[in-house]
């Protein structure tokens, strides 16, 4: 793997430290109106290490508590509520040129562990966005996550 400042477009300093999420969308090429996976005001963290580390959490507000604090021994109903309403990775990350390459190593969804996730990088102000685009059903979309420099 490649260091994580490699030779690029992007400074790579700018992305050291935490970043609050402002909002995740989805666009639609299609026109529909845009949907936001974990609800309009959707919390979360991503954060960047100078060693090159990586690790983002996203979540639902106000999720509900489980019935015991022994995750295990919630009901299966509950469980899955949790996992719907979360989402988390980890792992090193590289720049080239104008993104920014997550290689997962750890997730809540076994799925993502060992996966690439490259998102493109536009920096305005006091925001980071980070976007990657996919097709379902034959309609292109584009993932927007907007995170923004805590005061």
């Amino acid at each position: 793997m490649s260091p994580p400042f490699a030779a690029g477009r992007l400074d790579a300093a700018r992305f050291l430290g935490a970043w609050k999420l402002h909002t995740w969308d989805i666009l639609y090429a299609d026109g529909r109106a845009p949907t936001y996976p974990f609800g309009a005001d959707a919390a979360g963290w991503i954060m960047y290490t100078p060693d090159g580390r990586m690790s983002v959490t996203i979540c639902r507000p106000k999720r509900a508590h489980l019935a015991t604090e022994n995750v295990r021994k919630a009901p299966v109903e509950e469980r899955l509520a949790a996992f719907d309403s979360y989402f988390t990775y980890s792992g090193p990350y590289t720049i080239e040129d104008t993104d920014v390459v997550h290689h997962v190593e750890f997730s809540l969804n076994p799925n993502f562990c060992n996966t690439e996730q490259r998102r493109h990088v536009t920096f305005e102000g006091r925001r980071l966005t980070l976007s990657t685009d996919d097709e379902v059903g034959g309609v292109r979309r584009t993932h927007r996550l907007v995170w923004e420099r805590p005061d």
